[in-house]
């Protein structure tokens, strides 16, 4: 294979990395297996990544911002309030879900993540990201609509990441291969907008429009 700069090769490794572990699980990815797939030498890895953290991060980072990038690409729609929050909500769950294997992928980070400092030092640093773009998201909206949040933007996002979280955890467990996801998953994630825009006006959680 002809010479790639470094500045160019990083990105090709990490992406062959993240489909790697896609397919097959955070423990397929050795450097070796990493090489394979790109079509590099293995010490092509080694020098790229010096450390497996450095991997790891690298990984993760990349997951992180083709999520967000998917969510701020997402058009909210000209509709009322609740109506925009619902469009981005369902552009974030497509995000974690829509692909295979990356919802897979980032829940075996995170479970690595309790045992291993390193990894658990990646992932704080991810979900304090995901907080801080859920958080200038509903910030923005709101300015756009003239409204003034009756909570703090960052309480709300908090709050609702934990339950977003909590059903994609539900989506993984109830899944069936290849099939659509579990109909009260999706009932609860618009019960979950609907009670944030409550939130966000100081209202009881009716409806999300």
């Amino acid at each position: 294979m002809a010479h790639v700069p470094a500045a160019e090769r990083r990105p090709q490794l990490v992406q062959a990395a993240l489909d790697l572990m896609t397919r097959e699980g955070i423990a397929a990815g050795s450097t070796r297996a990493i090489a394979a797939e790109l079509g590099v030498a293995q010490a092509t890895v080694h020098y790229t990544f010096g450390t497996k953290k450095d991997l790891y991060r690298a990984v993760v980072e990349q997951l992180t911002a083709d999520f967000i990038d998917q969510v701020r690409a997402a058009s909210p729609g000209d509709g009322p309030f609740g109506e925009q929050v619902r469009t981005l909500v369902h552009a974030l769950w497509e995000a974690a879900t829509g692909e295979a294997g990356r919802c897979v992928l980032l829940s075996e980070f995170e479970s690595l993540a309790m045992r291993d400092p390193d990894l658990h030092e990646i992932m704080a640093g991810l979900q304090r990201e995901i907080e801080g773009t859920a958080t200038d998201m509903l910030t923005a909206l709101a300015a756009a609509h003239g409204l003034t949040l009756a909570m703090p933007a960052r309480d709300i996002a908090v709050l609702f990441l934990g339950g977003f979280d909590g059903l994609t955890a539900r989506y993984l467990a109830l899944r069936a291969p290849g099939g659509e996801p579990d109909p009260d998953t999706l009932r609860t994630l618009d019960l979950l907008v609907a009670t944030m825009v409550g939130l966000c006006l100081g209202e009881p959680a009716r409806s999300a429009m």
